[in-house]
């Protein structure tokens, strides 16, 4: 048949590859009778192939590779293309019924966090969103919404919305997945505890880094993750695998005090409860495992023999504050924080001792 030419083939419609084998029959004045004839090939199944009803299998390209000189990987290519171009016009038609699915989510607020790209396209934009969430279609991210499966530390003040909560959570199990982390080991995030008190004295360039490094060698991933309108959620636990944990925080109260809090109470979640849990935090602990996480928190920031010596002495200035927080070895703004929860001193007392946290611009 002379020399092999080298074929390509890379569509953007579907086009049956029978289409192809008709032109080349045609350039070579070749019947579908003879073609038939000479790959020992039913003439129905030719006729089939050619029209788009059957498929060309890999034995099949080989036959035609003999008997046309064309490569059998590019018979196989184009038939690959076009099923895949085929199933993703039939595809689109599906996403056609969820577009109005879109308007559930932030999906403005999500772009600009460079979580999914933006696109014109409603359609585009759906397969933008699935792709994020990690599910084929709507139907199966409702067979698997994690915040059906959480345990609620409520608001009296605020709701949380659904699409944006889930947003956020799926941001930070994307993080969390991607961090490398040893197999976890209580007594390793026991003493990453020990450490995070430490650094709560340090700015966020020093106790980010840190604070991930130490708690990954305890099989524990720390994701920092900014919160999306409407979420209104300071942090969640939960288990990505058997051997590692995940603590997501975000800024939304925007002072040391809370967010320090926020990561021990997540730590005792995974020091104290199940990992089939998934505990989500707003502002109000409201069920026994959300106030044992805070009493594992409030004990571990400042001792019970500590706070009680502190509540007798009963701080009237900053500088009282100040050296009982150096001699426990945490930031100031903790102990205001603890004293203004629990009623000691007002909650616009000794607020300057708290530092305030934002985003930089290009947020992890």
């Amino acid at each position: 048949m002379g020399a092999k030419k080298e074929y390509s083939y890379s569509p953007d419609y579907a086009v049956p590859p029978g289409d192809t084998l008709q032109e080349t029959l045609d350039a070579i004045g070749m019947s579908q009778a003879e073609f038939a004839m000479r790959t020992g090939r039913p003439l129905k199944s030719i006729n089939e192939i050619i029209k788009g009803k059957a498929a060309i299998t890999p034995g099949t390209a080989l036959q035609f590779e003999r008997v046309l000189g064309v490569p059998a990987s590019f018979w196989s290519n184009r038939e690959r293309l076009f099923r895949e171009a085929k199933a993703r016009q039939e595809e689109g038609e599906r996403l056609k019924k969820s577009v109005s699915w879109l308007a559930k989510w932030p999906i403005r607020p999500m772009a600009r966090l460079e979580w999914i790209r933006s696109h014109t396209d409603k359609i585009k934009q759906v397969e933008e969103l699935l792709n994020f969430l990690g599910v084929a279609s709507p139907e199966e991210w409702g067979k698997i919404d994690i915040v059906s499966q959480a345990t609620f530390r409520k608001s009296a003040a605020f709701t949380s919305d659904r699409y944006a909560l889930t947003a956020w959570l799926r941001a930070g199990e994307v993080a969390g997945q991607r961090m490398k982390c040893d197999s976890f080991d209580e007594e390793k995030l026991r003493a990453a505890l020990a450490r995070a008190r430490a650094l709560t004295l340090g700015s966020p360039s020093v106790f980010r880094p840190e604070l991930a490094r130490v708690c990954a060698e305890a099989g524990v991933a720390i994701v920092f993750i900014p919160e999306l309108p409407m979420a209104r959620v300071s942090g969640a636990t939960r288990w990505l695998s058997k051997e590692k944990a995940l603590i997501q925080l975000s800024l939304r109260y925007k002072t040391n005090d809370h967010l320090w809090f926020t990561f021990f109470h997540e730590a005792g979640h995974i020091l104290k409860h199940g990992r089939r849990d998934v505990f989500i935090e707003f502002d109000r602990s409201d069920n026994d495992k959300e106030k044992e996480a805070d009493r594992f928190a409030s004990n571990w920031l400042i001792p019970p023999q500590e706070y009680q010596r502190l509540v007798t002495m009963s701080p009237q200035n900053a500088e009282g504050i100040r050296e009982f927080a150096a001699r426990l070895g945490i930031a100031p703004g903790i102990v205001v924080g603890r004293l203004q929860h629990d009623r000691i001193i007002p909650f616009n007392a000794f607020n300057e001792l708290k530092i305030r946290l934002e985003w930089s611009k290009k947020a992890a």
